[in-house]
């Protein structure tokens, strides 16, 4: 394939991830949005393998590469549950900064890569290295955390060490001296020093960034990462003179910077004040003694809460990370359809934080076939809960909690809630009172209008449906 048809493939892929990311913008067109997406893929591959700058001899190891690449992808994607789905894309992005990485020092260390240039243009293609390593080892081992901290293997507790900021800084300013020490480099062997410093503390940064970033700020912290790796596919681009990598991770790195400020605005917080840290204790926690609110709670059974159901005329049903774990999306969408064809009408109100990372909910649902048009967004349907008669809330906490706009000091105060407490009932289903991903207790479970129904989800949702259908 000549050098003129190959970009041209470039261009038609690029129009592709474009449409792509369009037809994802909105639940009943992400079919199409994939599927552009995996055409435009393809074809950048095909354009890639088959172009002049890949050998006769390198094909049988890029074509090993992509078969066993292929089968784990596959294998993952058979395998992974919809509750592991956020750990397994903050994995992805990881492998992606890995990937920035090693081909910032395959570029470097490879002499025909940096024979073509010299003076400025030489400059340029070192620096383009520089930061392409620096992006690659920030994405690597932020998301490795961020991996963690979503499996539970690591704490969602932020780590928060004296004095962190100015340590950032210090990082910053060494990082920006052996910069120009890299620059500055006569030999290969006198450039591989600054740029193995710059690799250790930019790895260093990752993971002290995301360790300081608490429990409830995790959903921010997908979306940031995958900007993070969209700009580190786009320095890869830069380094091997891609044109499509420089243009699809300029995509992916500003869709995900978008995403991240959408999501900040959605938790009343700024993008610094998430890179900060802080905010969020390890989930499932207590409440401090002395931090509970004045009040009983109300418990209610499976078969009074189908009753309830059975009355209502207007149901709004908020779905939370407790509804993933239990996987009762499913008993969920029975509830609905059968509630449905009663009469009753039924709608979901998302919160854009809801879950473990952004769509999350939007995922498990359509998962469970619920129908797009009764999935509203929170600004969509807030207002319509004072004529609900009944708002069920299954396994979420912090994105209903009215202490975040009753109380001032609350560390959650300010940020946009579901309003389900001005719900004629409102009934939350929960393990036990354990506070929710931010360590806050949460005022609605002893408001007169609540009740509590306690146990596994799925569990309490099939003798709901059971009693519903008695």
């Amino acid at each position: 394939m000549s050098q003129s048809l190959a970009s041209v493939a470039y261009i038609g892929a690029t129009i592709l991830f474009i449409l792509s990311l369009g037809g994802l913008s909105n639940p009943e067109s992400s079919r199409r949005g994939n599927l552009y997406g995996m055409i435009g893929m393809t074809i950048a591959v095909l354009a890639t393998v088959l172009g002049p700058r890949v050998t006769a001899g390198g094909i049988p190891w890029i074509i090993a590469a992509m078969v066993a690449g292929g089968g784990i992808g596959l294998y993952a994607a058979r395998t992974v549950q919809m509750t592991q789905m956020p750990e397994l894309v903050a994995l992805m992005h990881s492998l992606v900064g890995l990937a920035a990485m090693l081909v910032g020092f395959a570029t470097y260390i490879d002499p025909s890569a940096s024979s073509e240039f010299s003076g400025a243009a030489k400059a340029i293609h070192e620096m383009e290295i520089y930061v392409g390593i620096l992006i690659g080892a920030v994405t690597f081992s932020g998301s490795v955390i961020a991996f963690g901290k979503l499996s539970g293997k690591i704490g969602g507790k932020p780590l928060l060490l004296p004095a962190r900021h100015w340590m950032n800084l210090a990082g910053l300013l060494i990082v920006i001296y052996f910069g120009r020490e890299f620059l500055h480099a006569e030999s290969m062997s006198d450039g591989m020093k600054p740029l193995v410093v710059m690799t250790v503390i930019a790895l260093l940064f990752g993971i002290h960034m995301v360790m300081a970033i608490g429990g409830a700020d995790m959903p921010v912290v997908v979306s940031m990462l995958n900007s993070y790796s969209g700009w580190a596919a786009a320095a890869t681009g830069f380094m091997l003179s891609n044109d499509l990598l420089i243009v699809v991770g300029a995509l992916v790195g500003s869709s995900g910077a978008i995403l991240s400020y959408i999501m900040c605005n959605a938790m009343n917080r700024n993008f610094i004040s998430v890179i900060a840290g802080g905010f969020g204790t390890s989930g499932g926690t207590p409440a401090a003694a002395g931090a509970q609110p004045a009040g009983e709670v109300a418990p209610i059974l499976a078969a009074e809460t189908a009753e309830l159901l059975r009355e209502a005329k207007n149901v709004i049903i908020v779905p939370g990370y407790g509804m993933a774990v239990a996987q009762a999306q499913h008993t969920v969408y029975e509830i609905t359809k059968y509630l449905r064809e009663k009469g009753v009408n039924v709608r979901f109100g998302i919160h854009p934080v809801a879950g473990r990372m952004p769509g999350h909910m939007n995922v498990l649902l359509a998962e469970a076939r619920v129908p797009y048009d009764i999935v509203m967004e929170m600004d969509e349907i807030n207002e319509d809960f004072p004529k609900t008669d009944v708002a069920m809330v299954i396994g979420a906490n912090d994105i209903v909690n009215p202490a975040a706009q009753d109380d001032p000091t609350s560390p959650i105060a300010g940020m946009p809630v579901l309003e389900v407490w001005k719900a004629k009932t409102s009934i939350v289903m929960k393990r036990s009172m354990a506070s929710g991903y931010a360590g806050v207790d949460n005022p609605l479970f002893y408001k007169e209008n609540n009740r509590m129904l306690f146990g596994d989800a799925k569990m309490m949702l099939d003798e709901v449906l059971t009693a519903l259908k008695a």
